[in-house]
């Protein structure tokens, strides 16, 4: 039994993506331009099993279980990676699958995080060359002037931590995820005008101070709407030296992670930057639910910190059975805390998820059902932070562990995966930048 799925791109039929069937194993196979890789499933499927789902759903399912392999091929070309506010790596996993599936392979020459605890974790994971926790604003020079849509640099940007000096000259994809915090809809406070907005422009200099081919940034929709216009004094920046610039805002759910996360991804390229959201359209896939990517794990026993509940409280316990006992979903007023009671606009705060619908966007307030919908469908519960992992799109390899190996804290791992992006948003920007780096 053999069943394809092909998705096209029309800048010259860059991208096509294919799943096959062959001697039980589901193979995947993916040309960006030039170059083409295979990635298979390491197990193999039953012929009811292949009649239940799709070769692209399970094939996908089996890359979160970490159960996905990648041919071999002599001579295959390499691709420089550089990560800056790289947090735990959840843009660069979505790369790396990226240039794997395309038969390339990664190299990692660069991390930079002020948190040494999210570095550590980035660096147990993919291990690259150099690293740097100095503040990414004080790494390079970012001299600029800005008026009526017009920018250039006062000066040439010039790296300053030198541990990024080996980098200077040898990276074809520069990532950034700058805080985000100020353009965030949770933040009530300074949102559109927080100074931490200005991160965003270090971009531009890291890019041309590295000499990057391509630059992947990505931040919250808000980004758009910041009061200092920072997002168009990037985008000039890019543009006064010869960068391309594409963007989009890309929904979670259309590349099939039932989350309802949505990311803005700017794109710049000296080569001609491709339409992001025909890429995304390219390796797109159906609205799944959580069951789809937790349904597996409900049984799963509770011998790692990842697969362990939160404690909860007293209250939090007799709310969560309510729930469970009226088969409802949402907390009615009289059982919330008085600032949650008539009025409120969080109604999915104390909510209980639904296994046929994505989850709602998961923060780093997962463990407590009194920061969003977090308890589990099925089980009196919160969800745990292997769920939480899995519906934010990092398969069961990702190692959310310090160098040494030791676990991370509740606290810490939480607030890794809920400040993730979804590496499902970084391979469909990692496939945008091969077609970028190709110069199609």
């Amino acid at each position: 039994m053999i069943e394809k799925h092909q998705a096209s791109f029309d800048n010259g039929g860059a991208i096509r993506e294919m799943f096959s069937c062959s001697d039980s194993r589901i193979i995947k196979s993916l040309k960006v331009c030039d170059a083409t890789g295979e990635s298979f499933c390491r197990g193999r499927v039953s012929v009811d099993e292949l009649e239940k789902t799709s070769l692209q759903s399970q094939f996908d399912h089996a890359l979160l279980r970490g159960e996905v392999g990648y041919a071999r091929r002599a001579n295959k070309r390499s691709v420089a990676i550089a990560d800056v506010f790289c947090g735990a790596g959840g843009l660069s996993h979505g790369i790396r699958e990226a240039v794997l599936a395309a038969g390339m392979m990664p190299d990692f020459v660069f991390a930079a995080d002020n948190s040494a605890v999210a570095l550590d974790v980035y660096r147990r994971n993919f291990d690259p060359a150099c690293w740097s926790s100095r503040n990414v604003w004080t790494s390079v020079t970012t001299n600029y002037s800005y008026r009526n849509g017009e920018a250039r640099f006062l000066g040439e940007p010039i790296i300053l931590d030198e541990s990024m000096l080996p980098a200077v000259g040898g990276v074809d994809i520069l990532l950034g995820g700058p805080p985000c915090e100020g353009h965030s809809t949770s933040n009530n406070v300074s949102r559109r005008s927080d100074p931490r907005n200005m991160y965003y422009v270090a971009m531009p200099s890291l890019a041309v101070a590295l000499g990057a081919k391509v630059v992947i940034v990505e931040n919250v929709p808000g980004i758009r709407h910041d009061r200092r216009q920072i997002l168009d004094e990037a985008r000039a920046l890019f543009r006064s030296r010869g960068y391309y610039v594409a963007e989009a805002v890309i929904d979670a759910t259309t590349l099939g992670l039932p989350q309802t996360r949505k990311r803005h991804i700017l794109l710049a390229s000296i080569n001609g930057a491709p339409d992001l959201l025909g890429v995304v359209e390219a390796v797109g896939r159906p609205q799944r639910d959580l069951r789809w990517v937790i349904g597996d794990l409900l049984r799963r026993a509770a011998r790692d910190p990842m697969d362990v509940p939160a404690e909860l409280s007293d209250t939090n316990r007799a709310r969560i059975d309510y729930l469970f006992d009226h088969d409802l979903f949402d907390l009615p007023n009289n059982w919330r805390p008085d600032c949650h009671k008539d009025g409120h606009t969080y109604p999915s705060i104390y909510g209980r998820l639904r296994w046929d619908k994505p989850a709602g966007t998961i923060t780093t307030g997962f463990n407590t059902p009194g920061r969003g919908r977090y308890i589990h469908p099925e089980v009196r519960r919160t969800i745990t932070p292997h769920e939480a992992a899995r519906i934010q799109g990092f398969p069961d390899t990702f190692e959310f562990r310090m160098v040494s190996g030791q676990p991370l804290s509740r606290t810490k791992a939480s607030n890794m995966i809920g400040g993730a992006v979804p590496p499902q948003i970084g391979y469909a920007a990692g496939v945008a930048a091969l077609v970028a780096l190709s110069g199609r």
